[in-house]
């Protein structure tokens, strides 16, 4: 068997995100997919050319864009042979499009191939009540007029047309992702005041990278947009204190709120990977490599942490290449919450939780908060869901970039009681 092959990561866009129903209100995912993947088809010049793949996915998407894969392939600029496929792990999902890619590279399946994320809560597919939906069926079925007015209007009730809307909580609990997160800080003593520091600094550092132009290859304007309207520079620890609890608010002990939570976002990411030979015979120069991934499953319903499967998901990474949790330059942890990532940490620094829940034979340690999300995260910039592990790659491959060498770990927590891990390295 040959041996796998290193796959390059040549270069991400994302539009900037938005937070719901303002810039993109009248956007699908499709069209801002189309801005992602085509803005980063023209930058390398790939217009007409016929890739490997575009692997894309989005947790909330319309009928329509059941194969938004393929049409996002079809819609950029892409040579019409181009394959896509549509492929979905909640707020993971463009990292795993980005893992899928990659395999398909490291086997020699394909040498050069698209991976991406969009999604939209502005454009959330709104569905019809079971009762209203069986009786336009029978309509449908009916074969005279007279049998279509009877099947339309016989027992119907004025209630029937109260829409069902995408709901927010998971569906074997019943609770929002928030209110398990809220559970997650309770259960490790998070405070507010940390959440709300960490919140504030991830403002900060987006601002100041975007003040550098680090975003400058990294995010295409669109719809009047050249930065993500949820950042939020001129923030303060005070105002950030002054707010109420979003989710616990009732005991008097909540401590997540609407500014240390990432808010409902519109927006979509893309990224460039290839083997070594492609790179190089389309003189392009690799910003860094994916080497490793891993996913991971807690048991959410037996009361393992929403959250903090991505604890897991990394100690698989640390076990399976003989690294430690020190060895890294740079981590990438995606703030679906600020609680969330404090969590994470304090986990991977608790001998009881590394030995007897992640099978190490100590604990993780501590990492140097420096080296964290260190040009902002998703408190920042918000968080489409299916769009935040493209943002967060793109990332960790350019910083690696601009250091001229390391390694970068990646965590991303997802609903379902999911984390995707990966490891870059340059």
């Amino acid at each position: 068997m040959s041996q796998a092959r290193r796959v390059a990561i040549l270069g991400g866009n994302r539009i900037p995100f938005c937070r719901n129903n303002t810039a993109y209100f009248e956007l699908g995912n499709y069209h801002m997919s189309v801005k992602a993947v085509g803005s980063l088809v023209e930058r390398f010049g790939l217009n007409g050319r016929e890739l490997g793949e575009v692997a894309l996915g989005a947790v909330l998407k319309l009928t329509s864009d059941w194969n938004i894969g393929r049409e996002v392939a079809l819609g950029s600029g892409l040579s019409p042979r181009t394959p896509g496929i549509t492929m979905s792990r909640a707020c993971g999902t463009s990292l795993d499009t980005a893992i899928h890619i990659g395999n398909k590279i490291a086997l020699g399946q394909i040498n050069v191939g698209i991976a991406g994320g969009t999604d939209t809560t502005s454009d959330v597919p709104i569905v019809l009540g079971d009762k209203l939906r069986r009786r336009l069926l029978n309509v449908n079925r009916a074969k005279t007029m007279g049998q279509r007015i009877g099947a339309m209007l016989k027992g119907f009730s004025l209630s029937e047309l109260k829409p069902g809307f995408p709901g927010v909580a998971e569906p074997r609990t019943g609770k929002s992702m928030g209110e398990h997160c809220e559970m997650m800080a309770k259960e490790w003593a998070i405070t507010r005041e940390a959440q709300d520091l960490l919140a504030y600094q991830s403002h900060q550092k987006a601002q100041a990278a975007y003040e550098r132009g680090f975003f400058k290859d990294l995010v295409t304007p669109f719809q009047g947009l050249e930065r993500d309207n949820i950042l939020r520079p001129d923030t303060t620890l005070e105002k950030l204190a002054s707010l109420k609890p979003a989710f616990d608010k009732t005991s008097g002990k909540g401590t997540l709120t609407a500014a240390n939570s990432t808010p409902l976002t519109d927006g979509a990411s893309a990224t460039l990977l290839s083997s070594e030979d492609w790179a190089r015979a389309e003189g392009h120069e690799p910003l860094a490599y994916l080497t490793h991934s891993s996913a991971a499953a807690f048991d959410f319903v037996a009361g393992e942490g929403l959250l903090m499967a991505p604890t897991q998901a990394v100690a698989n990474l640390l076990k399976a290449t003989g690294l430690t949790l020190q060895d890294f330059d740079y981590y990438e942890i995606h703030e679906a919450f600020a609680a969330q990532v404090l969590c994470t940490l304090k986990a991977w620094e608790t001998r009881a939780y590394c030995v007897d829940k992640l099978g190490m034979s100590d604990a993780l340690g501590a990492i140097d908060p420096a080296k964290l999300n260190v040009v902002g995260s998703s408190l920042a910039f918000g968080h489409p869901f299916a769009a935040t592990g493209g943002r967060v790659l793109a990332t960790a491959a350019k910083l690696l970039k601009e250091k001229g060498g390391g390694r970068a770990l990646i965590s991303i927590c997802t609903a379902g009681g999911m984390g995707v891990a990966a490891i870059v390295e340059r």
